[in-house]
């Protein structure tokens, strides 16, 4: 197929996930003829290298990536045509993430790694992968200081840039205070410039019971915006229908 109908492989970048996707993506094809096109995310600036991964990981702006590149699928545009939506999401956005505790995975029974209720830690990935470093607990104004300066400095914006902002909860953490942390993302926005012209506040891309939260900031241009803007209806997205 040139550019038609196919799949959009969409893979966050870890090292285990890369493997083992890449491996569906050809069971995939060789079972189905089927064209398959990956996408890997790469939007964390927290650690550019780790045990867990070749360059940066996949975390919160993928959540925005599917969002707009589903909403090109349902428009009929083809493969070709929706991957290069979804590089270009992945281009012009950038996440960084907080915990305040651990997560617990199942089959392990304990936290991931300990945190000390004084603590948090800053860059912390999707899985409970270690960050950038330990800090002690502070007020929400300086955590929102501490998520959104690294992610405006790693992709500058120009003043006036329409973006959209996602503050998103880790799993553990009540959507009030989700609320309270958009508030202080808003501000740092606004005084540097940047023009939010859409929001999503939430649980979206979660850590089980990790308490916590990321931001991702998305240069968005009127086609995205438009491609963002389109019906959904689904468990997590529900507008315009």
């Amino acid at each position: 197929m040139d550019g038609g109908a196919g799949i959009l492989h969409v893979v966050k970048n870890y090292t285990g996930d890369v493997m083992n996707f890449e491996m569906a993506a050809e069971m995939a094809a060789a079972e189905t003829g089927a064209r398959v096109v990956s996408v890997v995310t790469d939007d964390d600036v927290a650690v550019q290298d780790s045990t867990w991964t070749a360059g940066r990981r996949g975390v919160g702006a993928t959540v925005l990536l599917e969002k707009i590149v589903g909403a090109a699928a349902e428009q009929g545009r083809d493969l070709d045509e929706v991957a290069r939506i979804a590089r270009s999401v992945n281009a012009n956005g950038r996440s960084m993430g907080l915990a305040l505790t651990s997560c617990t995975v199942p089959a392990v029974g304990h936290p991931t790694f300990e945190l000390g209720e004084d603590e948090m830690e800053l860059g912390v990935g999707i899985h409970g992968e270690p960050g950038r470093q330990r800090l002690p607990l502070a007020p929400a104004r300086e955590v929102a200081s501490l998520l959104v300066e690294p992610v405006l400095s790693d992709l500058p914006f120009a003043k006036g840039d329409p973006v959209i902002a996602f503050v998103n909860g880790l799993g553990g953490t009540p959507l009030i205070e989700l609320y309270l942390m958009y508030g202080e993302v808003a501000r740092i926005l606004e005084r540097s410039g940047v023009q939010v012209a859409r929001t999503l506040v939430g649980n979206y891309m979660t850590s089980l019971d990790m308490a916590g939260c990321s931001v991702s900031v998305l240069k968005a241009d009127d086609e995205l915006l438009r491609l963002w803007d389109a019906p959904i209806n689904t468990a997590a997205f529900r507008w315009g229908v």
